[in-house]
């Protein structure tokens, strides 16, 4: 057990018993009775039988507040193996929910190859891209482009410090003011009855998590299954509860090119409720090849993006009979304040279409399939060219 510092004993008297409280409910702790100007709280030590940890969390600031404090931060320091300054650090965050990637790399603990971080860091990027685009809407494969609420929660995504065993990653994602109602639970009755819906005045953020969890907990039955019966399950039919080829390509990912086993843990703000029992999601090496097979069965059955349709002007003809257009507009599914260049294959019907509207400043409307083209995009295999008087 660490023994706090001065000046981590002179930081404590900031934190107000409300603090402290929400801290030891997100961690598991339950307040168990009210003592003489304190309340009594209770954690399981979690390793078999025995008393649990306990600790004394006062009502109101009294003469005696910094001591009580520094006494429950050295009872974390022991139950968490952590350093009082860091948990103090933590108890000072704004509402959050947290995700905790454990890695199992060769070597000694508390360290990892740097290639193996790096694709564990990707692929976590990549697990709350698509975690965020199913909280949207949920299908089995995501298109590319992205909306902006979706690049808005990836951003807002910070890495914590390390944690002890092996190599913990810790992510965690900020919340708003807390809803005034609590959020149900997600597994309540039928698994996933309506997949990832909003409940009222939940934060997206929350829905994020949840979304996260409940795919992750999906990609681990599906994989479970695959592995069990030795012939590839059906991953589209968790697709409503947040399950995607992309979750899976991030969890795959995330085991790097060696493809080792992983978990993945979380950790709920108890500003905003959640009473669904969330255990670690565990993924073998076993599991990871089924999750790879199954994201490739999903892109070859069911990858097709919808056509998208793009508004603008004909900036510029180039090639053989002009069939090549670059044109400067916003597409239908973005903000439309949002607007791009974006390369356009006509076809031959199109060219004198959009000749037309390049020389007399028309704007147009194009239908087609979406592909990455460097760093923007390029349209081919258009179905509709029109321009705005038709």
């Amino acid at each position: 057990m660490s023994v706090i510092t001065d000046a981590e004993f002179e930081e404590a008297l900031t934190l107000t018993p409300g603090t402290v409280r929400r801290y030891l409910s997100g961690k598991g702790w339950r307040a168990e009775r009210d003592l003489s100007g304190a309340e009594l709280w209770e954690r399981a030590t979690g390793d078999g039988p025995g008393p649990p940890y306990e600790v004394l969390v006062p009502w109101e600031r009294r003469r005696d507040y910094a001591g009580r404090i520094a006494d429950i931060l050295e009872t974390l320091s022991a139950v968490e193996a952590r350093r009082p300054g860091e948990i103090l650090r933590e108890m000072r965050l704004p509402p959050v929910d947290w995700q905790f990637l454990r890695l199992v790399p060769p070597g000694p603990s508390g360290t990892a190859p740097l290639l193996d971080l790096v694709s564990a860091l990707t692929g976590l990027k990549e697990l709350h891209t698509a975690a965020a685009s199913s909280a949207l809407t949920p299908q089995p494969v995501q298109p590319g482009q992205k909306p902006q609420a979706v690049k808005d929660h990836v951003a807002a995504v910070r890495l914590d410090q390390t944690r002890v065993g092996s190599y913990v990653l810790a992510a965690h994602t900020p919340l708003p003011s807390p809803p005034p109602s609590p959020s149900p639970s997600l597994f309540d009755h039928d698994a996933f009855p309506d997949g990832p819906e909003s409940r009222p005045d939940e934060p997206f953020a929350r829905k994020v998590s949840r979304t996260l969890f409940a795919g992750a907990t999906c990609a681990y039955a599906a994989a479970e299954q695959t592995v069990r019966r030795d012939t590839l399950a059906d991953f589209a039919v968790y697709a409503e509860a947040g399950l995607s080829a992309n979750l899976c390509e991030a969890l795959v990912r995330i085991a790097g090119e060696e493809r080792r086993g992983f978990s993945l843990a979380f950790a709920w703000s108890p500003e905003v409720r959640m009473e669904q029992a969330s255990p670690p999601v565990e993924l073998t090496p076993q599991h990871v090849e089924a999750l790879e097979e199954g994201a490739k069965d999903l892109r070859q059955r069911l990858g097709r993006e919808p056509e998208a349709v793009l508004h603008g002007v004909v900036t510029r003809l180039r090639g053989q009979g002009a069939r090549d257009a670059t044109i400067y507009g916003s597409l239908l599914r973005e903000d439309v304040s949002r607007v791009r260049s974006v390369r356009v294959d006509l076809r031959p019907e199109d060219v004198d279409k959009a000749t037309e509207a390049w020389r007399n400043g028309l704007e147009v409307a194009v239908t087609g399939d979406l592909e990455p083209y460097g760093t923007g995009l390029r349209m081919r295999r258009v179905t509709g060219f029109v321009t705005r008087p038709e």
